[in-house]
């Protein structure tokens, strides 16, 4: 009977926290599937990052029942924190993770980890947004996640799919030199540490996954945007005044802004701020007397228009009356998408929620709303090439 020889050894870490439902069924079938169709060696680690339920002891009883399983113990939540304490003092040539429910399909694993194993890549992505991907979800998941992605994609420039699918993997040394700069210990660990690895040039290798949403999700949907949203604030800072290089090999480059964007995202942002602060009264306003959709409509309807005058003075240097009434027209196309991206994200609201989650979600969706207005008077209506053919 022929062997196969296993020279190299790739880590899987599933971090887990009060999983006690689904951890010894998922880690049981884990091990089985890597042990007969898995050509290189393997560890898989649970990662327990505070639980309070059987978690831990169910950890440890696997790590003593199944070859190629140990179990770690955190004392504070975080899977990003997790996530962080395994790979950082892991002696695997890849360390790799993925959710306890196994949502994503095992036989896209090989094809994640082979491009880093082949020194093809640096980080590995499973990514539920590509054509060949076939995903199972429902259409609040489906609305946010892709959202979420167009908001990484415009702001920050981001050229890799899905940030947030729970099927990633890297080359250990390249993650354990970006790990001292990723501030993140929970659900926007991901995402940062991938925006950092751009920053750096280093190679995204992603791969279409099948994927089936677990019905019993705990995760707090709108906490976790809330959190999202102020970490990319956070990153988008931090890009915009500069971050000390890492250690990471010499063959990468420091990525740049666009021309012109270094000054034109802060005034934007400025801008965006009053426009927002005063969207919100409008709206609180206009909602003791009117349906919520009426009032979105209205509030923004006034806001977008001092917002267009305030950008074409301040953001984009155009001044006088020449091409102002144009300007405005053309920006009433941001208007419109504003209005998709707040309505439905109102339409997406159970009814009889209240006014306060009312306001969470038209802040997330006008944040949407706020990237689509910066990208079209950047590239079409303030664009300084169409200016001057005219």
């Amino acid at each position: 009977m022929e062997t196969t020889v296993r020279t190299r050894l790739v880590e899987v870490v599933v971090p887990v926290h009060n999983e006690q439902r689904a951890l010894r069924a998922s880690v049981a079938r884990l091990q089985t599937y890597l042990a007969g169709t898995f050509p290189y060696g393997f560890r898989i680690t649970i990662a327990d990052n505070a639980s309070t339920d059987d978690t831990w002891q169910i950890a440890r009883e696997l790590a003593a029942e199944l070859p190629n399983v140990r179990a770690v113990h955190l004392d504070a939540k975080g899977r990003g924190r997790a996530l962080r304490r395994v790979w950082s003092e892991s002696d695997a040539d890849v360390v790799s993770y993925m959710d306890v429910d196994l949502s994503t399909d095992l036989d896209a694993f090989l094809p994640l980890v082979a491009p880093l194993l082949s020194g093809h890549s640096d980080l590995a992505i499973g990514t539920r947004l590509a054509r060949d991907s076939r995903v199972v979800r429902g259409p609040k998941r489906e609305f946010i996640s892709r959202s979420y992605n167009l908001l990484l994609r415009g702001l920050m420039g981001a050229r890799f799919s899905d940030a947030q699918c729970g099927f990633k993997a890297a080359r250990a040394e390249i993650v354990q030199a970006l790990l001292p700069a990723v501030e993140d210990e929970e659900w926007f660990f991901d995402t940062e540490l991938l925006l950092l690895a751009e920053r750096h040039g280093l190679r995204i290798h992603e791969v279409p996954v099948d994927w089936v949403d677990d019905p019993d999700s705990r995760v707090d949907i709108l906490r976790t945007a809330l959190d999202d949203l102020r970490g990319l604030a956070r990153v988008a800072r931090r890009t915009l005044w500069g971050a000390a290089r890492l250690p990471v090999p010499a063959r990468v480059r420091q990525a740049e802004l666009p021309k012109g964007m270094a000054h034109q995202l802060p005034r934007f942002a400025v801008v965006g701020v009053v426009s927002t602060l005063a969207y919100l009264a409008l709206f609180s306003l206009l909602r003791q007397a009117a349906p919520a959709q009426a009032a979105n409509a209205v509030a923004l309807l006034v806001t977008a228009v001092a917002n267009t005058a305030a950008n074409r003075r301040f953001t984009f240097g155009v001044t006088g009356s020449a091409g102002a009434m144009r300007h405005q027209f053309e920006g009433l196309i941001a208007f419109l998408v504003g209005l998709a991206l707040t309505s439905g994200g109102l339409w997406l609201l159970p009814a009889g929620v209240s006014h306060g989650v009312e306001l969470v979600a038209v802040i997330v969706a006008n944040a949407l709303a706020t990237l689509a207005r910066f990208l079209l008077l950047r590239v079409w209506v303030f664009n300084p090439r169409r200016r001057a053919g005219r």
